[in-house]
């Protein structure tokens, strides 16, 4: 896997693109909305930003839309009422950034734009575990969903030489320890990444806001929900090449890079940075199908 280019959701707007298949995702969004909003609501000061004519919110990990624009709206909301308590003859212009790999299908982000919205877009094309923006430049960064995703499979684990080569397994769940530790690792490497690229691109006084899947504290990654579909997925694989179907030495080499940490492992990569405060961390509610604009019933 190559660390900055990654690789991007499923383009387009057929029917097996992301755009078609990322409702379980819109349920999170919908379900963080009022911790969002109240975090910007409580925690977002603009007198902080004085001379700032331009507010810019990045949102990273954007992927295709239609999403990432209702995460944005959902922002915007609570920003300008805040500046309209203030004074409303002073309302900043809004600059949204929308960045994803580069290989992220930006054309079709780009055409599903709300046309009556009320910022100017950019997009900007990156791995957001580098820097992405100038120095001091971002009031509010948002991400959702993306955190989960490594910068790279961690390098021991496809290493038949190394004691935490994952042979026969696509994910670390059901794996050893040494799996387990490499995946742990390379999360707080590439998470202390992202925390000092932020650190330099968000203005004092800046929001941060993550939302992502992660595992509760004390449960083993074998008992973790999002690992079981990967420990799944990997038997499966395993079936098709004890069958002859695909080679098992092609099941050996792929892993996903894809880790669950846990809030407290948050807490410590956050705190050994140094560059952040955590000014509130809670879980949601689980998203169900019920939960789902459109979803089927059955």
């Amino acid at each position: 896997m190559v660390s900055l280019n990654g690789f991007a959701m499923a383009g387009g707007d057929g029917d097996q693109s992301y755009t078609k298949n990322s409702l379980y995702q819109r349920a999170i969004i919908d379900a963080g909305k009022s911790l969002i909003q109240k975090s910007i609501s409580d925690h977002l000061d603009p007198k902080k930003f004085p001379a700032s004519k331009t507010f810019r919110i990045a949102d990273l990990g954007c992927s295709v839309g239609p999403n990432t624009f209702i995460s944005i709206d959902n922002i915007l909301d609570v920003v300008k009422f805040k500046y309209l308590n203030i004074n409303a003859n002073e309302i900043p212009e809004f600059q949204v950034y929308f960045n994803d790999h580069t290989f992220n299908d930006f054309n079709t982000l780009f055409k599903s734009l709300p046309p009556n919205r009320e910022y100017y877009a950019s997009g900007v094309p990156g791995s957001f575990y580098t820097r992405l923006f100038p120095r001091a430049s971002l009031h509010i960064v948002h991400s959702s969903y993306s955190l989960q995703w490594l910068s790279q499979v961690p390098r021991e684990i496809t290493d038949p030489n190394s004691r935490a080569w994952n042979k026969g397994r696509i994910h670390y769940a059901d794996a050893g320890e040494e799996v387990i530790n490499a995946y742990s690792r390379q999360h707080a490497v590439d998470f202390s990444k992202f925390l000092n690229a932020r650190a330099q691109e968000i203005v004092p006084g800046g929001l941060i806001m993550l939302i992502l899947p992660a595992r509760t504290n004390g449960v083993p990654h074998s008992q973790d929900p999002f690992a079981k579909n990967n420990v799944r997925l990997g038997a499966c694989l395993m079936d098709l090449a004890r069958k002859g179907l695909i080679d098992e030495e092609k099941v050996d080499s792929f892993n996903t890079p894809c880790y669950m940490a846990s809030p407290h492992e948050f807490e410590q990569v956050i705190k050994q940075n140094g560059r952040f405060s955590i000014e509130r961390m809670e879980g949601l509610p689980r998203a169900k199908a019920s939960h789902i604009p459109n979803s089927p019933k059955i």
